[in-house]
């Protein structure tokens, strides 16, 4: 390779990689705990989803509803999660004016509702509602760690800021730091091609600190290279997709984005006319829905839509995916007349897949490692792990290149202080996480606002405290030691406030909670294995003197 493209390639990987070390470190780190998403819901709940998994019961579900609403002439849409054990609802007011009289809700009736409502005006509801205790919240209440760290993967948590150029500002800025991130990958590919062969296996932990650094991040950079070209475009695709469908539909759809987004299965328009013609007053949705499951085979069902509940005109719309680790590609939906028991229509899951299913199916499995069971989430995990390594290891490559007595002083100065807070925020996340699964526990009632306080106040308060000492050793040593005792501390956490002792959840067969106490456990040996290496071989590493 002639030195000019040798240049291009390193500066832009070199560039591409700074600007986004951060975020995408906090990107891969949340997005690596995403993968056991319901795993940390079932240990945070206290209540298995694998030993305990009940049948849904709609029936149930629309009889508290009708405690409360006269359910005439309303339209209900459930939003079923990945395992069924529970659902969002939304509830329409009832399209019957002689039943529903809406009314503007109070600031302070808004507020007693919490987030989470959609549309609300005092006869309609939205709300998450788990068929294993039978109880309904609200989304702020509802709100668990599994959620926390899924959205923050994608940084949801920033959409708060008032910045939206076609997306929310959070979503923006992941696809943005998604598009760099694959620059950064093949930048890095090529600058490394000419010696991918003879340093693949190259390792030297006894050299100098900046060898051992450089070795780490191609080699983990190398071998983690598919996973992470996988997630840098799913992640463009899944994230940004607004860019690419804009102008779009302006061109070929006139404008209509809605059609758009239809024709592309991700939304349909369901419009049904209300005939004031009472048909029943009651209805067995259980038995509906179980009937159609028998002849469609079984797939999950992942949306239900009812129009004009007990009216003449009332229909029953289900959206169901096939396994994927029994079909790879392919989505169902059929829409049925109650009163007449007429099929409107109907695609199959299995036999009708088409070109989008088919695109749909592999964007989505590939970025969230559904199709392989737990030992395919295991490995996305650990090659998550070690992109999170070779963001680390190139962020002081960075530094140790540039910290060179040629280098004007307030140079020097910069470099140090950004790598100083590139990595407070980064080797922060481990401890941080550890110590809000602790505190799920501990505190007695658990929603947003305490996940989200508990977690970023102790980042902020942990981020400044590393900031403090001016010492990236020491900062590194310190993380390790917390990350070693608060990973601990969660499976102790676990048994001690809520019972659930390892042991105990390995009789009764929960294993969704007995892993998340298992993979803490891990991370906390791995962590004590670090520590140790470091005290023992570790040697002396200094930046401008400090």
């Amino acid at each position: 390779m002639d030195n000019r493209k040798y240049n291009i390639y390193f500066h832009t990987h070199t560039i591409s990689g700074i600007i986004i070390a951060a975020l995408l470190y906090v990107i891969f780190f949340a997005g690596s705990f995403s993968f056991f998403r319901d795993d940390i819901v079932a240990w945070q709940k206290g209540v298995s989803s694998v030993a305990n998994k009940k049948p849904a019961d709609y029936n149930k579900l629309i009889d508290s509803l009708s405690r409360h609403y006269n359910l005439r002439g309303r339209d209900f849409d459930f939003y079923i999660q990945r395992q069924g054990n529970a659902t969002y609802v939304n509830m329409s007011e009832s399209k019957d004016s002689t039943i529903t009289k809406p009314k503007k809700a109070e600031p302070n009736e808004m507020k007693k509702r919490g987030r989470g409502r959609r549309g609300n005006n005092g006869d309609s509801a939205y709300f998450l509602y788990r068929f294993s205790d039978q109880k309904a919240t609200t989304y702020d209440e509802g709100y668990d760690m599994g959620e926390f760290l899924y959205r923050l993967h994608f940084l949801a948590q920033l959409n708060v800021i008032p910045i939206r150029l076609g997306s929310p500002f959070g979503y923006l800025l992941a696809g943005i730091v998604s598009f760099l991130f694959l620059f950064a990958l093949i930048t890095g590919l090529f600058l490394h091609w000419d010696k991918i062969k003879s340093n693949f296996f190259v390792f030297r932990p006894w050299s100098k600190w900046k060898t051992v650094w450089t070795d780490m991040h191609t080699a983990l950079g190398v071998i983690g290279f598919p996973f992470q070209f996988i997630f840098a475009v799913t992640g463009i695709i899944l994230i940004v997709n607004f860019a690419l469908i804009a102008p779009f539909s302006k061109f070929a759809y006139n404008g209509e984005q809605d059609k758009l987004y239809e024709d592309l299965q991700y939304s349909r328009n369901i419009k049904v006319d209300y005939s004031y013609e009472p048909a029943m007053q009651s209805y067995d949705l259980n038995a509906f829905i179980n009937e159609w499951q028998s002849k469609s085979g079984k797939n999950p069902i992942s949306r239900i839509h009812i129009r004009n509940y007990l009216d003449k005109n009332m229909q029953i719309i289900l959206e169901s995916k096939p396994n994927p680790t029994e079909n790879f590609a392919g989505s169902g939906f059929a829409r049925v007349d109650i009163v007449n028991k007429k099929v409107l229509q109907e695609k199959s899951p299995i036999t009708d897949k088409n070109y989008i299913d088919g695109v749909k199916s592999l964007i989505y499995h590939l970025h969230f490692g559904d199709f392989g069971g737990k030992p395919l989430r295991i490995i996305f995990f650990v090659l998550g792990l070690m992109g999170c390594l070779v963001i680390i290891s190139g962020i002081v490559i960075w530094l140790v290149a540039r910290d060179k007595n040629s280098t004007p002083s307030y140079k020097r100065t910069f470099n140090f202080w950004a790598t100083n807070v590139f990595l407070a925020a980064c080797l922060s996340m481990l401890p941080v996480t550890a110590f809000t699964f602790i505190m799920l526990k501990v505190v007695d009632q658990v929603n947003q606002t305490m996940i989200f306080h508990t977690y970023f106040y102790s980042w902020l308060i942990l981020g400044i405290y590393l900031l403090v000492w001016r010492s990236l050793p020491l900062m590194n040593k310190q993380t390790l030691i917390l990350s070693a005792i608060l990973c601990l501390g969660v499976p102790i956490a676990n048994g001690l406030l809520a019972g659930n002792w390892m042991w105990k959840t390995y009789s009764l067969g929960e294993w969704d909670i007995f892993f998340i106490d298992a993979l803490f456990i891990a991370l906390s040996a791995g962590s004590t294995l670090g520590l140790v290496k470091v005290y023992k071989d570790a040697k002396p590493f200094k930046i401008m003197g400090k």
